[in-house]
């Protein structure tokens, strides 16, 4: 199928699964992975009405983002290196994988010598595996506290990785986790709008799950080139 099919297809499935909880599939936002893809591609996916992009690696995004002539919003879902901050900070309008102080202090300073405002999403280890990143459920209180006092730092929400599963109960359990997370730290922390939680593999559990963006690729795309 071509990426414009794949993407209305994916449009409809949203649209089910956001009725299945109560919702409307213009409540969610899709982000589409785009690392590995081509400057091609990625904007053969915005013509078909893609408006979010989601990249893993500063460096690729960077090349790509200087190519791409379409507009786009574009959001840093890997992990950050305190060394790469600088530029990502001008790439990027979301950093969806903050987990830690050091990281948001070194966004802060970034961002004010940049003159611009970010958004941020914490990201939280629902999954328990150890090599996987996140702040773990007890620190996020602190965390996000930390990020409220960064004036250049907007806190817009949670994000994780579900736990690389075929056993549905295990998925679902790691994405109600974070939604209840969220309950629980809005009220002292200005409303936590944005949960990013689903995957091309398992996003319309996450929406059901009260997801209110998800970030897939491969069902946009295809599969990767080997």
């Amino acid at each position: 199928m071509s990426i414009d099919a794949n993407w209305q297809q994916i449009q409809q499935r949203v649209d089910r699964a956001a009725k299945r909880s109560g919702r409307a599939g213009g409540d969610i936002d899709v982000v589409v992975v785009s690392k590995t893809r081509t400057v091609e591609e990625v904007e053969a996916a915005l013509r078909a009405g893609v408006t979010e992009l989601g990249e893993n690696r500063v460096q690729e995004a960077e090349a790509k983002h200087a190519e791409v002539q379409l507009p786009a919003r574009w959001h840093l879902i890997g992990g950050l290196q305190r060394n790469k901050v600088g530029k990502a900070v001008e790439i990027f309008d979301v950093i969806q994988s903050v987990d830690s102080k050091r990281l948001v202090d070194t966004l802060q300073r970034r961002s004010e010598a940049a003159d611009r405002d970010l958004d941020v999403l914490v990201q939280v280890n629902t999954s328990g595996v150890g090599h996987q990143s996140g702040v773990e459920a007890a620190g996020i209180g602190v965390l996000l506290e930390h990020i409220c006092d960064c004036r250049r730092l907007r806190l817009r929400g949670l994000m994780t990785i579900a736990a690389f599963s075929d056993h549905g109960p295990e998925v679902r359990r790691c994405f109600r986790q974070l939604r209840q997370l969220s309950e629980e730290h809005a009220g002292s922390h200005g409303g936590l709008d944005v949960l990013s939680m689903g995957m091309s593999g398992d996003y319309e559990i996450a929406i059901e799950e009260g997801s209110t963006m998800v970030r897939v690729g491969t069902a946009v795309f295809g599969p990767r080139p080997q």
